[in-house]
């Protein structure tokens, strides 16, 4: 997966925002615009390629309010929001990108 495809789907209005997404999102106070700016500022820091969807991927980025957001999204002819969040320094190092060691 390459974050540019990802980010041009986005720019193309080719997403699709899965019933568990919207959920999450309203459950952890993320808006869709963060959602965005996260693919649009981010970059991919873990592959799924047996993701049961599509191949998926999660994207380290940035909110609006410049908070840290990861975002799992599938890729196919569109992009697939799989689920948000903000990291977790229980579960992440200090950069909010490398999982710590369970």
């Amino acid at each position: 997966m390459d974050i540019e495809s990802i980010q041009a789907k986005c720019r193309d209005g080719k997403i699709q925002w899965s019933a568990h997404a919207a959920a999450r999102l309203l459950q952890r106070g993320i808006s869709r615009e963060d959602v965005l700016s996260c693919i649009n500022s981010g970059e991919i820091i873990e592959e799924y390629p047996d993701y049961w969807l599509n191949p998926a991927c999660l994207i380290y980025g940035i909110t609006v309010k410049g908070e840290v957001l990861h975002v799992v999204v599938g890729e196919d002819d569109c992009v697939h929001i799989v689920t948000a969040y903000h990291p977790s320094p229980d579960t992440f190092m200090q950069d909010m990108k490398t999982r710590r060691e369970q």
